[in-house]
């Protein structure tokens, strides 16, 4: 059934594209240009944002609190407020004004950070929470020239790519400065101004990628932004299932961020002295397999069955995660492949919804949407949870032994992941394909 159109509505008129030339590409190099510039920005967005998590601050605290531990308390607050802002801001954002978003946020987070380096202590914690507020919203702005085409998971996942290969490696950028004798307070500003030029370069390719065809448009559904009746309507429609999703979602969020923000701590309890290649090699592995498992999803066609295909990849990584935490406390891990297994896990249904699960219900339904207002909805509440899990953790006893307490809290965190996602399942099973449709006026 047609989407819902409103022809006389100013939301309509904004979703007319440039009329600047475009790249006469034929479909796979154009997908590879797509993957490319996306991948790219959001790669040097990394830059912006993860390279101070390298250091420790190990000799400082803030108000009686681990300065670490407030620092990324600041960062994720910061985030938060973003993707609670960016619900409506990225539902509702023209696609000619995506680039100079990105590049206005990205700014104002390098201005961020060299307040950081330069206001002192506990200014510089305001300082890494407007960081944060600046680049919340920078990943649907790329994702929103993404989504709505035939190739749209495997653009995806190239884009998720990025933030798994980019945590890695930006956190041994930020060890390289380091030990170069930059500070800790100035090593991030310093990591950020390195992949300026590449970022420019990456956004102009974005703003080459012509919008999706008639083609795309059939296999998927136009992708309109959203006013808040719009809004309403789709979580009205779908709001179980939704609701299950965005609990996985939070949960697996929640596991990702601890992994990522406490790196230098965790390989540290393994008896891994962390150098900079180690943060980068084991996202590697992580990046790969994550890219090609939910980037054939492209493969099919059948919008229902992706779907569901793709809550089945979300709990096989949950499964991952379990049996590579069970490995190692039995001792047949050891630490690397255990970081990497563990990572893979975590990522498979992370990715899943960002590349596939919102995609594909979006697709079936052909509800009047995008998928930057779903990610948000998803990306509020889990950076709302990681945020309060880090406030907690400051003033838990867990300092002497932090493995033991992050290894608890994955194996937690894995058991409720699975059954939101069964929970997931099993609310959209229950509707038939048609019912998924009927209702959406045309």
């Amino acid at each position: 059934m047609a989407t819902r159109m409103r022809p006389h509505s100013s939301m309509t008129q904004a979703t007319r594209q440039p009329e600047a030339p475009r790249l006469p590409r034929s479909p796979w190099a154009l997908s590879l240009w797509a993957v490319t510039a996306a991948f790219g920005t959001y790669f040097c967005t990394y830059a912006f944002r993860k390279p101070w998590t390298a250091a420790t601050f190990a000799d400082g605290s803030v108000w009686g609190v681990a300065e670490k531990s407030v620092l990324v308390t600041a960062q994720i607050l910061g985030y938060m407020a973003a993707k609670f802002a960016g619900v409506r801001v990225i539902a509702e954002m023209p696609p000619e004004r995506r680039a100079a978003g990105i590049l206005g946020l990205c700014a104002g987070a390098e201005l961020a950070l060299v307040l950081f380096g330069g206001v002192p202590s506990p200014l510089h914690v305001a300082a890494l929470f407007l960081n944060g507020l600046a680049l919340g919203m920078v990943f649907g702005l790329v994702l929103g020239f993404l989504e709505g085409r035939r190739q749209t998971e495997a653009l995806t996942a190239g884009l998720c790519a990025s933030f798994i290969l980019a945590d890695g490696v930006c956190k041994s950028a930020g060890t390289w400065l380091m030990k170069e004798g930059i500070s800790e307070r100035w090593m991030p500003s310093a990591a950020g101004l390195l992949f300026v030029p590449p970022m420019l370069l990456f956004v102009w390719m974005l703003t080459r990628i012509p919008p999706p065809d008639s083609r795309d448009i059939a296999q998927r559904s136009k992708r309109l932004p959203m006013d808040r009746t719009d809004r309403a309507e789709m979580l009205l429609r779908h709001g179980g299932g939704i609701l299950a999703i965005v609990a996985a979602y939070l949960l697996v969020s929640v596991a990702r961020g601890i992994r990522a923000d406490f790196a230098p701590e965790i390989w540290n309890a393994l008896a891994i002295s962390a150098t900079p290649a180690t943060f980068a090699n084991s996202e590697v592995f992580v990046a790969l397999g994550v890219l090609v498992v939910n980037g054939m999803s492209i493969l099919i066609l059948d919008n229902h069955k992706a779907f569901f295909i793709s809550l089945g990849v979300g709990l096989s990584g949950c499964v991952l995660m379990i049996a590579a935490l069970a490995g190692r406390q039995l001792g047949v891990i050891a630490p690397f492949p255990f970081m990497v297994l563990l990572g893979l896990g975590l990522y498979l249904p992370y990715v899943a919804v960002h590349t596939t699960v919102f995609e594909r219900l979006i697709a079936m339904t052909r509800d009047r949407g995008n998928l930057g207002f779903l990610l948000y909805v998803a990306d509020a509440v889990g950076y709302m949870a990681y945020a309060a899990l880090v406030l907690v953790k400051g003033w838990l006893p867990v300092q002497a032994d932090p493995l033991s307490f992050f290894m608890n809290s994955w194996w937690v965190i894995g058991i409720l992941t699975i059954l939101s996602l069964v929970a997931a399942w099993s609310y959209f099973a229950a509707r038939s394909p048609q019912s998924l449709v009927d209702g959406v006026e045309s």
